[in-house]
């Protein structure tokens, strides 16, 4: 496991209010790079726990948002555990959250509030649409920020009509932007001493990712179509059937166009009018995509692989989860990692996608902490005795799970 002092981020502390998956995403990023974070749940939990499927009654999307951190719970509806978090923020650099607009103030929790007594505090916010603005008070769930964004606009085909990502893209992306955020806030503090207040929306991540379509729109006025799996301006580029099934080829140069016609002895095309440049090629993309599917059924999608890439034409395969998870480069990046969790023992996990110094692998310090797992580990660092600790745990302001209660 990677020594936790190596990392970019050890030393920052982050308290971690935030629930369901954005907000515990963006926390997760800056724990795998070293932060300790601080989750806080409520009494009855992050209501991610209750979202199958389950390992062992455990939540699998919780085991995916949550590990190197440590988790306390306290009764949010509890004067005495705002109090709480309100001294837990005096002590931290960053504050995580993503409750609906106007939540954190009614708990005293807000923005002016916390950094009034700790100058130094980056606080994040993520919310579906935006903290103001006339769509800032609509829940921010992800299926709707991908229709709302325009991703699902280009994302499918005809025959499909618009499709939602396969995972929940814009959950994530929320929660990368702002981990880049927060991110960009600790470097300038370290010039002017000063934290500042971080915010990012379901709606704005989604629509800073759409790029070329985005810009084909403000450019040129054009409203993207669904492409299905062929790229929007590159042909032939995308999904081609073989002889056993579909194979990803992505020859996006001239030059590898050639080489693509030499590989399928298909070399009359190059010179043809109708698909010598790329514009040309597009306006008959169908006609092309049929003429190079006959060859490509002649072979497997091995063979083809193997000729490709042999030409230096990018192509592979269209994987399910178990042929990711069997993939000789897959392991080799040690992109799964195992350790112990306290109630399922040794589970494996995908692993964070980031390397310091070509080291591969060992990126989880901690599995996700199960409920209430270090709270009184964490509020003993603050000063807190055993009896009050234990005295808050009787009146229910806190949570300790029973088997942490003594460590």
């Amino acid at each position: 496991m990677t020594d936790p002092i190596s990392l970019p981020l050890s030393g920052v502390r982050v308290l971690d209010l935030t629930r369901a998956l954005a907000g515990p995403f963006c926390t997760m990023i800056l724990g795998d790079l070293g932060a300790d974070v601080i989750k806080v749940e409520p009494a009855g939990g992050d209501m991610i726990r209750e979202w199958g499927p389950f390992d062992r009654g455990t939540s699998a999307y919780y085991l995916s948002g949550n590990r190197n951190k440590r988790g306390i719970a306290v009764n949010f509806r509890d004067p005495a555990a705002l109090d709480l978090l309100r001294e837990l923020a005096g002590s931290c650099d960053v504050v995580v959250e993503n409750f609906r607009a106007g939540a954190m103030e009614a708990m005293g929790l807000a923005y002016e509030t916390l950094a009034a007594a700790n100058p130094r505090l980056i606080y994040a916010s993520v919310t579906g649409f935006g903290r103001t603005g006339p769509a800032s008070g609509r829940p921010g769930f992800d299926q709707i920020a991908q229709g709302y964004s325009g991703l699902m606009s280009v994302t499918g085909s005809a025959e499909s009509g618009p499709v939602r990502v396969g995972v929940a893209i814009g959950d994530q992306t929320a929660g990368m932007w702002c981990a880049i955020g927060v991110l960009a806030a600790i470097a300038e503090r370290h010039t002017t001493g000063r934290g500042r207040r971080v915010e990012t929306s379901l709606l704005a991540g989604l629509v800073g990712l759409m790029s070329v379509q985005a810009q084909r729109y403000l450019s040129l006025g054009e409203v993207p179509a669904l492409a299905g799996n062929t790229h929007p301006v590159i042909a032939p580029y995308g999904v081609f059937e073989t002889g056993d099934g579909p194979l990803n080829i992505a020859p996006a140069t001239a030059e590898m166009w050639k080489r693509l016609c030499d590989v399928l002895e298909l070399q009359q095309l190059v010179d043809d009018p109708r698909y010598a440049t790329n514009a040309a090629r597009m306006e008959r993309r169908v006609e092309l995509k049929a003429i190079i599917e006959a060859k490509l059924k002649e072979r497997s999608r091995r063979e083809w692989s193997e000729r490709l890439l042999a030409a230096d034409i990018p192509a592979g395969p269209i994987n399910n989860l178990a042929d990711v998870f069997g993939d000789e480069q897959v392991i080799h990046s040690r992109l799964v990692e195992e350790m112990q969790h306290t109630q399922l023992g040794a589970i494996r996990q995908v692993g964070s996608p980031v390397t310091f110094d070509g080291r591969l692998g060992g990126s989880i310090r901690r599995a996700p902490p199960v409920l209430g797992e270090h709270t009184f580990e964490v509020l003993r660092e603050h000063g807190y005795a055993q009896r009050d600790l234990e005295a808050l745990a009787r009146k229910g302001v806190v949570v300790q799970h029973a088997q942490g209660a003594s460590a």
